[in-house]
């Protein structure tokens, strides 16, 4: 079932997630959801905070390519355990800040220990745009948007844009 997806500002967006304690029916079909709204949106990384759901849990699929198998990852308590000195600087975008695009800088690889959604230990190790996108969507797990990395002028007039797509949208 495709969820709405919160906008910029929202209080829910700046929370810390609580851990992912026991994988349930429920958990994985929220999962199910989140991929099904991160497809239609259309993304590539969309975290449980984003659809107003307070749970340390990512999806994402950065397979871009025309004709190549999607390859959807659902990981619970997702957490970067070793990062590259090297950087990589990728303009990034975001479901709850639409239209709105920036240069980050990340570490270029990362390596990432998750649960699966039969509840096992998973390690990997990211680079390119999934390296980007699995740190951007863990950082909205502990309430941190990509604008928390631009100079503060930069991120007050995307809060702006935001604050005034929002009173547009509610005016119908």
């Amino acid at each position: 079932m495709k969820r709405d997806i919160l906008i910029h500002p929202d209080p829910r967006l700046k929370k810390v997630c609580a851990p992912v304690e026991d994988m349930s029916d429920e958990l994985r079909k929220l999962a199910d959801d989140m991929l099904e709204t991160m497809y239609d949106a259309p993304g590539i990384g969309l975290a449980a905070p984003q659809i107003g759901v307070l749970s340390r849990l990512i999806v994402l699929d950065c397979v871009k390519e025309e004709g190549e198998a999607p390859r959807p990852m659902v990981m619970f308590n997702p957490e970067v355990t070793a990062s590259s000195e090297e950087t990589s600087v990728y303009e990034e975008g975001c479901l709850s800040i639409p239209e709105q695009y920036a240069e980050v800088t990340r570490p270029a690889e990362v390596e990432v220990s998750w649960l699966d959604r039969d509840g096992k230990l998973q390690k990997a190790g990211f680079d390119g745009l999934w390296a980007t996108c699995v740190q951007h969507e863990i950082d909205h797990l502990n309430g941190k948007l990509f604008i928390d990395y631009l100079k503060p002028m930069k991120r007050q007039m995307i809060t702006r844009k935001m604050v005034k797509l929002k009173r547009e949208k509610a005016r119908g």
